[in-house]
């Protein structure tokens, strides 16, 4: 596993007595789809009393609307659209102009196409804004793929969690199980995740690279606990 430092180690386990007396506080959990960070957050969010904020979500409800009006390909009209759009996340419902979208934000082609509106900067600087206002004033554990670097770069404490794709599509698998969805091969999904990772990594604006003061967490091989154990002990 990557090192994780001592200053993060102890840091997060005073974040709530920070927050007594400092405000409102922001932790950043980014990295790759499947490395865990969804789950992390949420249990940290938790434990710590803070809200949490789903960015990967937000990315997903403007690959819904670019979907709906054919734009996935056309980035100079989605950028039109998105000067009227209304984009609303409140715990765990995702609202898109009013309609409640949070049940169609996990079908595989919605994924697919956030990554492909992710590189459009237009996307990414109207869904920065509304991260940035969304924790405006809130103790707040959010997670993504920029948010220690481009969203939120002065947060307390930042973290980047990762794992090897073959894991990364093995819990993936498990997720569509559970969900009752048809189930893609592993080494296609596997596929899918490194075509992404490539993608994200490697995108002009905003890439998904680790915060240079960022505490690195390889969960591989690591449970829910063993990687809450290293954030909030």
């Amino acid at each position: 596993h990557f090192p994780v430092r001592d200053v993060h180690h102890h840091l997060v386990s005073s974040l709530m007595e920070i927050s007594a007396h400092a405000g409102a506080i922001v932790v950043t959990i980014d990295g790759p789809a499947g490395a865990g960070k969804s789950t992390v957050a949420k249990t940290l969010a938790q434990r710590l009393g803070f809200d949490y904020l789903d960015t990967g979500a937000m990315y997903r409800a403007v690959a819904l609307l670019a979907r709906r009006h054919n734009l996935l390909e056309d980035a100079e009209r989605l950028s039109m659209h998105l000067d009227t759009a209304a984009l609303e996340i409140t715990g765990g419902l995702v609202r898109l102009n009013g309609e409640d979208v949070t049940g169609l934000l996990r079908d595989p082609e919605v994924t697919r196409g956030s990554s492909l509106v992710a590189a459009i900067p237009a996307v990414r600087a109207f869904l920065v804004r509304a991260q940035r206002q969304a924790a405006q004033g809130r103790s707040i554990i959010c997670e993504g793929r920029d948010q220690g670097t481009v969203v939120f770069p002065g947060a307390l404490c930042k973290f980047f969690l990762t794992a090897h794709p073959r894991e990364r599509a093995r819990r993936r698998l498990e997720d569509m199980a559970r969900q009752g969805k048809e189930l893609p091969a592993l080494d296609d999904l596997e596929r899918q995740i490194a075509e992404r990772d490539e993608r994200d990594a490697t995108r002009q604006d905003s890439p998904m690279v680790p915060a240079a003061d960022a505490c690195l967490v390889d969960t591989t091989s690591m449970t829910l606990e063993q990687v809450m154990d290293h954030l909030a002990v």
